[in-house]
Order: structure tokens, then sequence, then C-alpha cells
């Protein structure tokens, strides 16, 4: 780091740019990271010897999920909306 960032000197604009592509890169990993292996556990209970479901539960599920997807994609094309809420069968 140079002197002037150093002592309390405004960050120039590449040095915010840098810093928050590096900030987005780290969370984007992480929660990334941390949603597959969500995905890998609700895939486990597809184990039909440890568990009973319905297809039609299967079918809410698998749409819910390709739901969120889209709502990112539309998030990252134009972010100025925010959706949310639970899952419940």
């Amino acid at each position: 780091m140079d002197a002037p960032a150093q002592m309390g000197a405004p960050a120039s604009p590449k040095e915010n740019i840098e810093k928050s592509h590096a900030k987005f890169r780290e969370l984007a990993e992480n929660r990334t990271n941390a949603a597959l292996e969500a995905i890998r556990r609700i895939g486990n209970l597809s184990n039909r010897q440890l568990y009973h479901f319905e297809e039609a539960e299967v079918r809410k599920i698998l749409k819910v999920l390709r739901d969120a997807i889209a709502d990112i994609e539309t998030r990252f094309a134009s972010p100025k909306g925010r959706t949310g809420g639970k899952f419940k069968l």
C-alpha cells in the first residue's frame, strides 16, 4: 500500500473496484459452494430405502429450485429487485 492510502487518504476508484470485485468473488465462491452442498444434501433424500416420498413432492422441490435459479439470473441481468421467501412442502 502506498503512503497516501496509509495516512487515511480515500482509495482511488480503481482500488475501490478491485476491493469490491475481490469481496464479490470471495462471497460468490463461499455462497455457491454452500448452495451446491445443500443441493447435494437434497439429493440424498432420493434414497428410497431411507425415505418415502411422492413424485408430486419431488416435482415441487425441483420446481422451486429451478425458480430460484431463474430468479438469480433475472437479478444479475437487472439487479434492482429482491425476492425471498421460505420453501414449504
